[in-house]
């Protein structure tokens, strides 16, 4: 691999197999560097802080969750292959002004994923996820499940920035680097099937369900329980950067349907979040599932739906799928 592969080259060759399709992954990724250069000096120009506004989640927004999402507005709304924008920051979808039958492209995106963790300095994250659409579509017509995904990746704001990208066969990875353009660095990327590592939020565990539990406890007993090996737990608190670490190492990611977040259907969002975050794992050779089926064939019924995410190394995710295949068993569903 050469070492100094830099995106456009990369996709000039043909990854994206369709110069449009290319163009608007040119033009996420050309937010996702602009956004890299804001979060160095947030502190010091003073945008770490709250904007005073509550987005459509009914979460408050960062200064900085309202300067990403502006920075993807200019950059999608520049490219005349992108016709529809999904954010996280955004009630409704925004449709940018086309010419007829131009714009064959939809964004669904998160911005600034991880944005609480701004103040402490820890690895935030865009996500995003590139789907068809007709011109002059319908509401209807964006709510389109996993599998129709064109492309996914998302951007990891840490020590380097690091873009993820897919095309649905494979993972590739590229750092920013000095001059602004992205260089292809990993490609082929292969989660390894077996991991000891998982990443949950254990202070949620009163609210569990049982195959939750039941998971973590044959974890926690390590070697001397039904795992029969030792474990280590990791959670960030940031998807983006929990994500990444399990692309490059293994392990499996657990925000599963609870007793508080069912009335919603989950926590984290399908169309932005959890679909493309599983295009991603599922082309490096690891599982995505709701515990009760594949999260790709979800069928969205709104653009900020709430969904169950469990997802990585594919014999970990195995075995989860057991627990829940155990415990619907037993409720007879």
């Amino acid at each position: 691999m050469n070492s100094r592969t830099t995106l456009s080259a990369w996709l000039d060759q043909g990854a994206a197999h369709d110069p449009a399709l290319a163009s608007v992954v040119a033009s996420i990724a050309a937010a996702c560097a602009e956004i890299a250069v804001v979060l160095r000096t947030a502190p010091i120009e003073g945008l770490s802080g709250l904007a005073g506004a509550v987005n459509v989640q009914g979460e408050d927004q960062k200064q900085l969750d309202v300067v990403s999402n502006d920075l993807f507005i200019k950059h999608l709304g520049e490219n005349p292959a992108i016709s529809i924008l999904v954010s996280e920051e955004l009630n409704q979808a925004l449709q940018f002004e086309r010419e007829a039958g131009a714009g064959r492209y939809m964004v669904a995106c998160d911005p600034l994923d991880g944005s609480s963790n701004l103040d402490v300095n820890v690895t935030v994250g865009s996500i995003f996820s590139v789907l068809a659409v007709p011109p002059g579509a319908d509401d209807a017509a964006l709510l389109q499940p996993g599998t129709r995904q064109l492309a996914a990746g998302y951007a990891a704001y840490g020590n380097s920035t690091s873009l993820v990208l897919t095309f649905g066969k494979s993972v590739a990875v590229f750092t920013l680097d000095a001059k602004g353009e992205f260089i292809l660095t990993r490609d082929g990327i292969a989660i390894p099937a077996a991991s000891a590592e998982y990443a949950i939020n254990a202070a949620r565990e009163r609210f569990w369900d049982e195959a939750t539990r039941a998971y973590v406890a044959e974890s926690v007993a390590g070697e001397t329980g039904a795992a029969g090996k030792r474990y280590n737990m990791r959670w960030v608190g940031s998807m983006v950067a929990d994500i990444h670490r399990i692309l490059m190492r293994g392990g499996i990611f657990l925000y599963p349907l609870d007793s508080e977040t069912a009335a919603k259907g989950g926590r984290l969002r399908l169309m932005y979040e959890a679909n493309p975050m599983s295009l991603l794992v599922e082309a490096a050779g690891g599982r995505a599932t709701t515990g009760r089926g594949r999260i790709l064939e979800v069928q969205p019924t709104g653009i900020h739906q709430r969904v169950a995410v469990i997802l990585g190394s594919a014999e970990e995710v195995e075995r989860v799928e057991r627990h829940y295949a155990a415990t619907l068993a037993d409720a007879g569903e």
